[in-house]
């Protein structure tokens, strides 16, 4: 059969079978990455039906998949959103790093897999899903509550802190030195701060320049410049992910909310791409070595992500109930978490850190929604509980004697 033909049969299956898991999801009211992770699984090398003749079409879509996530991300807040919150829930962000991103980079040095698989696996555990929980809180209906700014908060915090940490991940996993790597951090935070700072000042200039009536023009602006700006960022070592989400930043108003409704049908459909690629390219059978590891991270990590949600919160005088929800809301782990594994993956870095980051973010995309509702109702049984008073029956001297039983006299 001619390789084109066998090309457009795999990549037409492929996308088929992603529409089908994501309907399937759909109706569960379930996420569809863990869907997606487990069709690269079986697609994969070592699967039950590996691919050939699209694999490369499916890196390429994969690529373009990340860039995409980005740049909805970062259509998501203002220039000034992002810098208010960094002024006033900084100690969030930083109580949110320690107590996350430490136990992955302890987990990799007890694995022995050096300093370099411990920023990578730092950064896997650190980073919600904020596309796992911006459906959760839609589902729920809590979009309105008092918490959900704080959640909100966190992962806009997340969001900033990814523009530092992943050109240090490139750099690391480049093998630059001191030096070399020193420069990509400087001009990655030069450029996010050159870029927050145009942002502010002419966000409304960028925004009427690109603007545009016409659907089709606007969509290949934002689309061109967005690809443009990702593969400038990427040839100066910084990331093309940082550069799209930069982009979407710069974009405000109409215009950003034109893009979004535009953009929102591509990037689902590579971001699908991009999680059936992560997959094809982990071993089912690596991952059965890695489960135990990858459910002690999980289980430790999503207790250290709601203590993190409820201090926030309750620094923000939320009520108890509140805080808990907001803890157990920022459990899930989803497509940052194998962006940046799949960074180490592309270098080659440590073979097992690939599964050891799906049969994480399985569990945890998994236990997520389910943390998200049921955290705070447990809380409070269990705070009932501990306060209910026992019952004292008091000091054996002070309790009154049975009576005996009357007998009557014949």
């Amino acid at each position: 059969m001619h390789s084109s033909a066998v090309f457009l049969i795999e990549f037409g299956a492929i996308i088929l079978g992603l529409g089908l898991l994501g309907r399937m999801a759909g109706r569960l009211k379930f996420s569809p990455i863990p869907l997606y992770l487990l069709a690269g699984l079986a697609f994969g090398e070592g699967g039950l039906l590996p691919l050939g003749a699209s694999e490369e079409f499916v890196a390429i879509g994969a690529e373009i998949g990340v860039i995409l996530l980005l740049l909805m991300l970062g259509l998501e807040y203002t220039a000034t959103d992002l810098v208010t919150n960094l002024k006033t829930q900084y100690p969030a962000g930083l109580v949110d790093g320690a107590l996350n991103a430490l136990p992955g980079a302890a987990m990799a040095l007890l694995l022995g897999w050096g300093p370099v698989a411990a920023v990578v696996l730092a950064g896997v555990t650190w980073i919600s899903s904020s596309g796992v929980i911006a459906k959760v809180l839609g589902d729920l209906g809590r979009l309105g509550n008092r918490e959900t700014p704080v959640v909100l908060s966190i992962l806009v915090l997340e969001d900033l802190a990814m523009a530092v940490y992943l050109p240090i991940v490139t750099a690391l996993l480049a093998g630059a030195g001191l030096a070399a790597g020193s420069a990509t951090l400087a001009i990655a935070l030069g450029v996010a701060g050159l870029v927050l700072f145009v942002a502010v000042r002419y966000g409304r200039l960028i925004s009427r320049f690109v603007s545009s009536d016409d659907p089709e023009k606007l969509l290949l602006v934002v689309l061109g410049l967005t690809l443009l700006v990702a593969g400038i960022a990427q040839q100066l070592q910084v990331s093309a992910a940082v550069g799209a989400f930069l982009v979407g930043i710069a974009l405000s108003g109409e215009v950003a909310e034109g893009a979004h409704h535009l953009l929102s049908p591509l990037r689902d459909l590579f971001a699908a791409v991009f999680f059936v690629f992560f997959g094809l390219h982990t071993d089912p059978a690596s991952i059965p070595p890695v489960l135990l590891p990858a459910l002690a991270l999980a289980v430790v990590t999503a207790g250290t992500k709601i203590a993190t949600g409820y201090w926030a919160a309750r620094r923000n005088g939320i009520s108890a109930k509140g805080a808990w929800r907001a803890g157990g809301t920022l459990v899930a782990r989803g497509e940052f978490s194998i962006v940046i594994a799949g960074l180490a993956v592309s270098a080659g870095i440590e073979p097992s850190l690939g599964p050891l980051a799906t049969a994480y973010v399985l569990i945890l995309v998994v236990v997520g929604p389910l943390t998200a509702r049921y955290t705070e109702p447990v809380a409070t049984w269990v705070t009932a509980r501990r306060s209910r008073p026992v019952a004292d029956p008091g000091p054996a001297e002070e309790r009154l004697p049975l009576a005996e039983p009357v007998r009557h006299e014949r």
